[in-house]
């Protein structure tokens, strides 16, 4: 299984699926839908954090971290990867 983390759309804050805790830092999610709220492009994300997985619109919005800052700053950067559907 992948591990990664799983964001409430609603929240800013991301919620660990594998249950480990770690340091948060701060997010951005670049790329997928264009009507994923900005406010979910924003996340605290757990430091070792490699994969973000996003609830949108009966799926999930997959993105992955690419190692860029924004301008010198300390957020990390995911990129979307692809999307989910979620199995009825």
């Amino acid at each position: 299984m992948t591990k990664g983390v799983q964001t409430n759309s609603v929240s800013s804050t991301a919620v660990v699926v594998d249950g480990s805790s770690g340091h948060l830092v701060d997010a951005v999610l670049h790329g997928g839908p264009a009507d994923l709220p900005q406010e979910t492009r924003a996340q605290r994300v757990r430091r070792e954090e490699k994969k973000v997985k996003i609830p949108h619109y009966g799926g999930h919005e997959h993105f992955e971290r690419d190692g860029a800052t924004l301008d010198g700053c300390t957020e990390v950067v995911f990129r979307w990867i692809g999307r989910t559907r979620v199995a009825e």
